[in-house]
Protein backbone atom coordinates (compact mmCIF):
# COMPACT_ATOMS: atom_id res chain seq x y z
CA UNK A 1 0.00 0.00 0.00
CA UNK A 2 2.95 2.26 0.71
CA UNK A 3 3.40 2.53 -3.16
CA UNK A 4 0.36 3.84 -3.52
CA UNK A 5 0.72 6.76 -1.41
CA UNK A 6 2.30 9.31 -4.35
CA UNK A 7 -0.17 8.49 -6.54
CA UNK A 8 -3.25 9.19 -3.59
CA UNK A 9 -1.63 12.60 -3.17
CA UNK A 10 -1.86 13.30 -6.54
CA UNK A 11 -5.06 12.48 -7.10
CA UNK A 12 -5.99 14.33 -3.71
CA UNK A 13 -4.74 17.19 -5.48
CA UNK A 14 -6.77 16.80 -8.74
CA UNK A 15 -9.23 16.12 -6.31
CA UNK A 16 -8.86 20.14 -4.95
CA UNK A 17 -8.92 21.39 -7.70
CA UNK A 18 -11.52 20.11 -8.99
CA UNK A 19 -14.10 21.69 -5.80
CA UNK A 20 -12.12 25.40 -6.60
CA UNK A 21 -13.49 24.87 -10.39
CA UNK A 22 -16.67 23.67 -9.25
CA UNK A 23 -16.82 20.47 -10.14
CA UNK A 24 -17.45 18.01 -7.68
CA UNK A 25 -18.38 14.60 -9.32
CA UNK A 26 -14.91 14.80 -10.40
CA UNK A 27 -13.66 15.38 -7.51
CA UNK A 28 -15.57 12.67 -6.21
CA UNK A 29 -13.63 10.25 -8.47
CA UNK A 30 -10.77 11.33 -7.75
CA UNK A 31 -10.80 10.83 -3.85
CA UNK A 32 -12.95 7.39 -4.37
CA UNK A 33 -9.81 6.34 -6.15
CA UNK A 34 -7.11 7.81 -3.67
CA UNK A 35 -9.11 5.74 -0.45
CA UNK A 36 -9.01 2.95 -3.12
CA UNK A 37 -5.19 3.48 -3.60
CA UNK A 38 -3.58 4.81 0.02
CA UNK A 39 -6.68 5.81 2.64
CA UNK A 40 -6.15 8.86 4.40
CA UNK A 41 -8.02 11.34 6.43
CA UNK A 42 -7.81 13.87 4.42
CA UNK A 43 -9.75 12.12 1.45
CA UNK A 44 -12.11 10.63 4.03
CA UNK A 45 -13.34 14.53 5.16
CA UNK A 46 -13.47 15.73 1.47
CA UNK A 47 -15.76 12.90 0.98
CA UNK A 48 -17.74 13.30 3.62
CA UNK A 49 -18.04 17.49 3.07
CA UNK A 50 -19.34 16.20 -0.50
CA UNK A 51 -22.21 13.95 0.77
CA UNK A 52 -23.33 16.27 3.01
CA UNK A 53 -23.76 19.51 1.08
CA UNK A 54 -21.49 18.79 -2.27
CA UNK A 55 -19.32 21.86 -1.46
CA UNK A 56 -19.50 24.94 -3.66
CA UNK A 57 -16.07 27.16 -2.52
CA UNK A 58 -16.12 30.84 -2.14
CA UNK A 59 -14.20 32.64 -4.81
CA UNK A 60 -11.46 34.86 -3.15
CA UNK A 61 -11.34 33.03 0.24
CA UNK A 62 -10.00 29.75 1.67
CA UNK A 63 -11.51 26.37 1.11
CA UNK A 64 -12.99 24.90 3.73
CA UNK A 65 -10.96 21.83 3.54
CA UNK A 66 -7.55 23.77 3.91
CA UNK A 67 -7.78 22.83 7.42
CA UNK A 68 -7.78 19.30 7.34
CA UNK A 69 -5.49 17.18 8.48
CA UNK A 70 -4.03 14.59 6.57
CA UNK A 71 -0.31 12.93 5.79
CA UNK A 72 0.99 16.04 4.33
CA UNK A 73 0.08 18.28 7.39
CA UNK A 74 0.88 15.87 10.18
CA UNK A 75 4.68 15.78 9.28
CA UNK A 76 4.70 19.59 9.57
CA UNK A 77 3.41 19.48 12.95
CA UNK A 78 5.63 20.86 15.23
CA UNK A 79 8.11 21.89 13.02
CA UNK A 80 9.55 25.37 13.74
CA UNK A 81 8.30 27.06 10.30
CA UNK A 82 9.23 30.62 9.40
CA UNK A 83 5.98 33.07 7.91
CA UNK A 84 7.55 33.88 4.99
CA UNK A 85 8.24 30.41 3.91
CA UNK A 86 4.33 28.93 4.29
CA UNK A 87 2.56 28.55 1.14
CA UNK A 88 0.12 31.56 0.28
CA UNK A 89 -0.99 30.61 -3.19
CA UNK A 90 -2.49 26.93 -1.99
CA UNK A 91 -6.35 28.76 -1.98
CA UNK A 92 -6.06 30.48 -5.33
CA UNK A 93 -8.08 28.72 -8.26
CA UNK A 94 -5.60 26.09 -10.61
CA UNK A 95 -6.52 24.12 -13.09
CA UNK A 96 -5.47 19.95 -13.18
CA UNK A 97 -3.43 20.86 -16.02
CA UNK A 98 -1.46 23.30 -14.20
CA UNK A 99 -1.03 20.71 -11.32
CA UNK A 100 0.30 17.99 -14.10
CA UNK A 101 2.66 20.41 -16.04
CA UNK A 102 4.41 21.21 -12.46
CA UNK A 103 4.21 17.63 -11.46
CA UNK A 104 6.18 16.97 -15.06
CA UNK A 105 8.82 19.16 -14.28
CA UNK A 106 9.52 18.05 -10.78
CA UNK A 107 10.06 14.21 -12.14
CA UNK A 108 12.54 15.77 -14.88
CA UNK A 109 16.13 14.21 -14.05
CA UNK A 110 18.39 16.22 -16.10
CA UNK A 111 18.33 20.48 -17.18
CA UNK A 112 17.35 19.59 -20.62
CA UNK A 113 14.74 17.52 -20.08
CA UNK A 114 13.08 20.65 -17.43
CA UNK A 115 14.13 23.05 -20.28
CA UNK A 116 12.52 20.41 -22.86
CA UNK A 117 15.59 20.41 -25.69
CA UNK A 118 18.03 18.53 -27.34
CA UNK A 119 21.54 18.25 -25.65
CA UNK A 120 22.77 20.05 -28.47
CA UNK A 121 20.37 23.19 -28.69
CA UNK A 122 21.82 26.04 -29.72
CA UNK A 123 21.61 29.40 -27.67
CA UNK A 124 18.51 30.58 -29.39
CA UNK A 125 16.38 27.04 -28.49
CA UNK A 126 17.30 27.32 -24.78
CA UNK A 127 16.44 30.97 -24.66
CA UNK A 128 13.17 30.25 -26.67
CA UNK A 129 12.07 26.81 -23.99
CA UNK A 130 13.14 29.51 -21.35
CA UNK A 131 10.84 32.52 -22.17
CA UNK A 132 8.08 30.04 -22.74
CA UNK A 133 8.32 28.01 -19.60
CA UNK A 134 8.68 30.52 -17.11
CA UNK A 135 5.93 32.63 -19.03
CA UNK A 136 3.96 29.47 -17.89
CA UNK A 137 5.08 28.71 -14.49
CA UNK A 138 5.56 31.97 -13.08
CA UNK A 139 3.76 31.94 -9.63
CA UNK A 140 1.28 35.25 -10.91
CA UNK A 141 0.01 32.74 -13.46
CA UNK A 142 0.44 29.37 -12.02
CA UNK A 143 -1.25 29.17 -8.90
CA UNK A 144 -0.49 24.77 -8.26
CA UNK A 145 1.17 23.84 -5.49
CA UNK A 146 4.51 23.84 -5.95
CA UNK A 147 4.67 26.02 -9.25
CA UNK A 148 7.32 28.54 -7.33
CA UNK A 149 10.13 25.56 -7.13
CA UNK A 150 9.24 24.54 -10.76
CA UNK A 151 9.90 27.83 -11.89
CA UNK A 152 12.72 28.11 -9.73
CA UNK A 153 14.08 24.50 -11.33
CA UNK A 154 13.36 25.97 -14.72
CA UNK A 155 15.53 29.01 -14.01
CA UNK A 156 18.54 27.54 -12.80
CA UNK A 157 18.15 25.17 -15.37
CA UNK A 158 18.82 27.99 -17.72
CA UNK A 159 21.53 29.87 -15.88
CA UNK A 160 23.43 26.63 -15.73
CA UNK A 161 23.05 25.77 -19.86
CA UNK A 162 23.76 29.44 -21.06
CA UNK A 163 26.54 29.57 -19.50
CA UNK A 164 29.44 27.98 -21.67
CA UNK A 165 31.99 26.51 -18.86
CA UNK A 166 28.81 25.35 -16.85
CA UNK A 167 27.34 23.54 -19.45
CA UNK A 168 30.74 21.50 -20.49
CA UNK A 169 30.70 20.83 -16.93
CA UNK A 170 27.48 19.05 -16.57
CA UNK A 171 27.35 17.82 -19.84
CA UNK A 172 31.12 15.92 -19.12
CA UNK A 173 29.31 14.94 -15.38
CA UNK A 174 26.31 13.20 -17.29
CA UNK A 175 28.74 11.12 -19.22
CA UNK A 176 30.43 10.02 -15.69
CA UNK A 177 27.12 9.09 -14.03
CA UNK A 178 26.93 6.31 -15.96
CA UNK A 179 29.62 4.62 -14.48
CA UNK A 180 29.32 3.43 -11.33
CA UNK A 181 32.53 4.61 -9.86
CA UNK A 182 31.11 8.18 -10.76
CA UNK A 183 31.29 11.02 -7.92
CA UNK A 184 29.78 13.25 -9.93
CA UNK A 185 27.86 15.81 -8.29
CA UNK A 186 23.80 16.12 -8.48
CA UNK A 187 22.07 18.53 -10.41
CA UNK A 188 21.31 20.33 -7.62
CA UNK A 189 25.08 21.43 -6.48
CA UNK A 190 25.09 23.04 -10.02
CA UNK A 191 24.62 26.34 -8.91
CA UNK A 192 23.62 29.38 -11.37
CA UNK A 193 25.25 32.62 -10.93
CA UNK A 194 21.90 34.34 -11.13
CA UNK A 195 18.64 33.56 -8.94
CA UNK A 196 15.67 32.31 -11.06
CA UNK A 197 14.30 35.51 -10.11
CA UNK A 198 16.81 38.00 -11.44
CA UNK A 199 16.89 35.81 -14.79
CA UNK A 200 13.30 36.19 -15.14
CA UNK A 201 13.37 39.90 -14.39
CA UNK A 202 16.48 40.24 -16.91
CA UNK A 203 13.99 38.84 -19.86
CA UNK A 204 11.21 40.44 -19.32
CA UNK A 205 12.14 43.43 -17.65
CA UNK A 206 11.26 43.00 -13.69
CA UNK A 207 8.16 42.41 -11.66
CA UNK A 208 8.80 39.18 -9.42
CA UNK A 209 7.12 39.10 -6.29
CA UNK A 210 9.60 40.27 -3.72
CA UNK A 211 7.60 37.50 -1.24
CA UNK A 212 8.60 35.04 -3.52
CA UNK A 213 12.41 36.14 -3.99
CA UNK A 214 12.20 36.10 0.18
CA UNK A 215 11.81 33.22 0.54
CA UNK A 216 14.18 31.86 -1.59
CA UNK A 217 16.91 33.71 -0.74
CA UNK A 218 16.42 32.77 3.03
CA UNK A 219 15.27 28.86 2.08
CA UNK A 220 17.61 27.58 -0.78
CA UNK A 221 20.68 29.55 -0.93
CA UNK A 222 20.91 29.82 2.71
CA UNK A 223 20.68 26.15 3.06
CA UNK A 224 23.80 25.51 -0.35
CA UNK A 225 25.94 28.08 2.06
CA UNK A 226 25.41 25.70 4.92
CA UNK A 227 26.56 23.10 2.91
CA UNK A 228 29.35 25.13 1.16
CA UNK A 229 30.74 25.80 4.74
CA UNK A 230 30.40 22.38 5.63
CA UNK A 231 32.17 21.50 2.22
CA UNK A 232 35.37 23.89 2.81
CA UNK A 233 36.15 22.82 6.84
CA UNK A 234 35.87 18.96 5.59
CA UNK A 235 38.08 19.33 2.49
CA UNK A 236 40.70 22.13 3.25
CA UNK A 237 43.33 20.28 0.93
CA UNK A 238 40.62 19.98 -1.81
CA UNK A 239 40.41 23.51 -1.04
CA UNK A 240 43.61 24.91 -1.09
CA UNK A 241 44.24 22.58 -4.33
CA UNK A 242 41.55 24.40 -6.09
CA UNK A 243 42.94 27.74 -5.12
CA UNK A 244 46.34 27.28 -6.68
CA UNK A 245 44.88 27.77 -10.27
CA UNK A 246 43.25 30.43 -9.40
CA UNK A 247 46.40 32.02 -7.94
CA UNK A 248 48.20 31.50 -10.99
CA UNK A 249 45.97 33.39 -13.02
CA UNK A 250 45.73 36.03 -10.81
CA UNK A 251 49.57 36.75 -11.20
CA UNK A 252 50.02 36.06 -14.81
CA UNK A 253 47.14 38.63 -15.51
CA UNK A 254 48.77 41.26 -12.98
CA UNK A 255 52.20 40.51 -15.46
CA UNK A 256 50.46 41.11 -18.63
CA UNK A 257 49.24 44.37 -17.30
CA UNK A 258 52.36 45.52 -16.59
CA UNK A 259 53.98 44.08 -19.53
CA UNK A 260 51.21 45.58 -21.91
CA UNK A 261 50.75 49.31 -22.76
CA UNK A 262 47.88 51.31 -21.84
CA UNK A 263 45.56 52.43 -24.29
CA UNK A 264 46.34 55.88 -25.90
CA UNK A 265 42.59 56.86 -24.71
CA UNK A 266 39.96 56.72 -23.06
CA UNK A 267 35.88 57.11 -24.03
CA UNK A 268 34.93 57.22 -20.39
CA UNK A 269 32.32 60.29 -19.82
CA UNK A 270 34.68 61.75 -17.56
CA UNK A 271 38.40 62.05 -16.56
CA UNK A 272 40.11 58.91 -14.98
CA UNK A 273 43.61 58.57 -14.12
CA UNK A 274 46.32 59.03 -16.53
CA UNK A 275 43.22 60.38 -18.93
CA UNK A 276 42.69 64.17 -17.85
CA UNK A 277 42.87 65.82 -21.23
CA UNK A 278 39.21 65.68 -23.30
CA UNK A 279 39.45 66.01 -26.88
CA UNK A 280 36.76 65.91 -29.65
CA UNK A 281 37.33 63.46 -33.38
CA UNK A 282 37.55 65.84 -36.11
CA UNK A 283 34.38 63.60 -37.97
CA UNK A 284 31.69 63.14 -35.83
CA UNK A 285 32.90 64.77 -32.61
CA UNK A 286 33.41 62.04 -30.36
CA UNK A 287 34.61 62.90 -27.13
CA UNK A 288 37.37 60.90 -25.51
CA UNK A 289 40.42 61.77 -23.03
CA UNK A 290 44.11 61.45 -23.73
CA UNK A 291 46.97 61.43 -21.46
CA UNK A 292 49.02 65.02 -21.31
CA UNK A 293 51.87 63.49 -24.09
CA UNK A 294 49.77 62.60 -26.24
CA UNK A 295 49.74 65.74 -28.64
CA UNK A 296 53.62 64.94 -28.81
CA UNK A 297 53.21 61.37 -29.72
CA UNK A 298 50.23 61.88 -32.44
CA UNK A 299 50.02 64.12 -35.64
CA UNK A 300 49.27 63.85 -38.72
CA UNK A 301 48.28 60.53 -40.23
CA UNK A 302 48.69 58.77 -36.87
CA UNK A 303 46.36 61.05 -34.84
CA UNK A 304 43.65 60.73 -37.89
CA UNK A 305 44.10 56.95 -37.82
CA UNK A 306 43.43 57.11 -33.85
CA UNK A 307 40.43 58.97 -34.09
CA UNK A 308 39.31 56.84 -36.57
CA UNK A 309 39.66 53.95 -33.92
CA UNK A 310 37.87 56.16 -31.24
CA UNK A 311 35.13 56.44 -33.99
CA UNK A 312 34.61 53.02 -34.49
CA UNK A 313 35.11 51.95 -30.77
CA UNK A 314 32.08 54.50 -29.98
CA UNK A 315 29.61 53.64 -32.53
CA UNK A 316 29.92 49.60 -31.62
CA UNK A 317 29.43 50.84 -27.86
CA UNK A 318 26.74 52.42 -29.23
CA UNK A 319 25.31 48.97 -31.09
CA UNK A 320 25.72 47.47 -27.97
CA UNK A 321 23.97 49.39 -25.74
CA UNK A 322 20.77 49.87 -28.44
CA UNK A 323 20.27 45.83 -28.39
CA UNK A 324 20.55 45.90 -24.48
CA UNK A 325 18.16 48.99 -24.53
CA UNK A 326 15.78 47.29 -27.52
CA UNK A 327 15.94 43.87 -25.73
CA UNK A 328 14.75 44.66 -22.33
CA UNK A 329 11.87 47.42 -23.81
CA UNK A 330 10.61 44.05 -25.40
CA UNK A 331 10.95 42.02 -22.85
CA UNK A 332 8.41 44.96 -21.01
CA UNK A 333 5.88 44.50 -23.57
CA UNK A 334 5.80 40.27 -23.87
CA UNK A 335 5.17 40.20 -20.15
CA UNK A 336 2.58 43.19 -20.24
CA UNK A 337 0.71 41.67 -22.88
CA UNK A 338 0.77 38.10 -21.94
CA UNK A 339 -0.21 39.06 -17.98
CA UNK A 340 -2.14 41.65 -19.37
CA UNK A 341 -0.65 44.45 -16.96
CA UNK A 342 -1.43 47.57 -18.11
CA UNK A 343 0.64 49.89 -16.34
CA UNK A 344 3.75 47.93 -17.25
CA UNK A 345 2.85 48.73 -21.05
CA UNK A 346 2.47 51.64 -20.88
CA UNK A 347 5.99 52.21 -19.03
CA UNK A 348 7.52 50.11 -21.55
CA UNK A 349 5.90 52.54 -23.86
CA UNK A 350 7.47 55.36 -22.41
CA UNK A 351 11.01 53.69 -21.96
CA UNK A 352 13.73 55.22 -24.13
CA UNK A 353 16.64 53.74 -26.21
CA UNK A 354 19.14 56.82 -25.94
CA UNK A 355 21.88 54.58 -27.59
CA UNK A 356 19.25 53.79 -30.56
CA UNK A 357 18.59 57.29 -30.94
CA UNK A 358 22.20 58.39 -30.82
CA UNK A 359 23.33 55.88 -33.46
CA UNK A 360 21.02 56.63 -35.86
CA UNK A 361 21.70 60.37 -35.72
CA UNK A 362 25.14 59.05 -36.65
CA UNK A 363 24.36 56.89 -39.20
CA UNK A 364 22.04 59.77 -40.99
CA UNK A 365 24.91 62.14 -41.00
CA UNK A 366 27.55 59.31 -42.41
CA UNK A 367 25.37 58.71 -45.61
Amino acid sequence: MEVNRDEAERCIDIATAALHSNQPEKALRFLEKAQRLYPTEKAEALLDLIAKNGFTPRQGSPSDFSGVSGPRQRQNTGEDTRPEEKPSDTSKPFTPEQLDAVRSIKQCKDFYEILGVQKDASEDELKRSYRKLALRFHPDKNRAPGATEAFKAIGNAYAVLSNTNKRQQYDQCGEERRHPSSTCPDNENFEPDISPEDLFNMFFGGGYPSSNAHVYTNGRVRNQRRERRERQRDGGLALFAQVIPILILVIVSALSQIMVNNPSYSLSFRPSAGYTQKRLTENLKVPYYVGEHFSKEFTGVNLKNLERSVEDDYISNLRNNCWKEKQQKEGMLYRARYFGDTELYQRAQRARTPSCAKLSEITASLH
